[in-house]
């Protein structure tokens, strides 16, 4: 099993679909680390030898900002939102949506299950009504 920028590649796949299990690297860096490698995408991780891997490695490690340093450079650039009071570094604190999508009829992922909130039946508010009279008594 070969490993990259921490990251275990699965053996079985193909290499430019293995690759993109690093994060950080999509579809189309493969391509580009793929052909400045000179490796093809088409052979299998498990067919890959030492010194191909270590080629790889070096290529990925140079161009490209990966796993745990792409993940603090995120959480760093929003940590800066949230600090300057920016309008997205608000959105982030509200845990809501912060480009511009609607959140009236969406957005069900940030705000949770659906709550009916408004105006209660006749007969619901009876009830409510003499739960609340008879706790006034006792």
């Amino acid at each position: 099993m070969a490993r990259i920028a921490g990251t275990d590649l699965p053996n079985d796949k193909r290499l430019d679909i293995a690759l993109t299990y690093i994060y950080g690297i999509g579809r189309t860096n493969v391509k580009s680390v793929i052909a400045e490698s000179q490796i093809p995408g088409e052979r299998r991780v498990k067919t890959l030898t030492d010194e191909e891997v270590n080629r790889l490695a070096k290529i990925i490690e140079k161009k490209y900002m990966v796993e745990g340093d792409l993940r603090r450079h995120i959480s760093d650039n929003i940590k800066r939102l949230i600090d300057i009071r920016s309008y997205r570094g608000l959105r982030h604190v509200k845990k809501l949506p912060l480009r511009g999508q609607r959140t009236r009829s969406n957005a069900r992922t940030k705000r949770g299950k659906r709550m009916t909130i408004g105006a209660l039946k006749k007969d619901d508010r009876v009830k409510m009504t003499d739960k609340t009279v008879a706790t006034e008594k006792k």
